[in-house]
């Protein structure tokens, strides 16, 4: 069976969208005489992690229990200033879909921070849905988060191409009948543009 041609894109915001410096948070462990990683892996810690990207608990108050646990509250505020930064590669394929016609959404795991990350980074208005899994009260990959991002997007899953730079969000997104591409970075576009008929 030919699978139909997508006519909407679900694009995921960090790694993709979204890029991160690692010498930034590298600098101020450094300067803090924190362990190397550690702003990561202590914020990234899953019990920590997914009450603030499911809408239990504000951004606020996951980075006090970080700040709390690594006992470093001016790291993590110095960390917390550094919004990352916009892949202009990306943002011009985004434009690029939206000038012909097919809907954007940014697909996203994130707290209530969003839109003021968002709007730091230039990024409001230059899509046509933001689906955050702190809003919808679930996160990637789960069948409703999908379920909320094609709502967004006012398309069955099967018109729905999702980018992502995670397998396991691929294979997710996948399984409940989205289109999914693991994003290695720009050289991936080409093939993107062709898979929306753009080329």
């Amino acid at each position: 069976m030919v699978r139909a041609r997508p006519t909407a894109l679900l694009v995921d915001l960090d790694g993709v969208l979204r890029r991160w410096d690692p010498e930034v948070p590298a600098r101020i462990e450094a300067a803090h005489g924190l362990p190397a990683g550690a702003l990561e892996k202590t914020a990234m810690d899953w019990s920590r992690l997914l009450p603030a990207i499911t809408g239990q608990v504000s951004h606020a108050g996951w980075m006090a229990g970080v700040a709390q646990a690594l006992e470093a509250p001016q790291a993590v505020a110095q960390w917390q200033e550094y919004r990352g930064e916009v892949d202009p590669d990306v943002l011009g394929f985004v434009r690029e879909v939206r000038a012909a016609g097919l809907p954007v959404a940014i697909g996203t795991n994130a707290t209530d921070h969003l839109d003021a990350d968002l709007a730091a980074l230039g990024l409001t208005g230059e899509v046509d849905a933001v689906v955050n899994s702190s809003v919808v009260g679930a996160h990637k990959p789960t069948r409703e988060f999908f379920a909320a991002a094609c709502e967004a997007l006012h398309r069955i899953p099967s018109q729905v191409l999702l980018v992502d730079d995670s397998d396991r969000f691929v294979r997710g997104a996948r399984v409940v009948g989205l289109s999914a591409y693991r994003w290695n970075g720009p050289a991936d576009l080409p093939y993107l543009r062709a898979a929306l008929g753009l080329a």
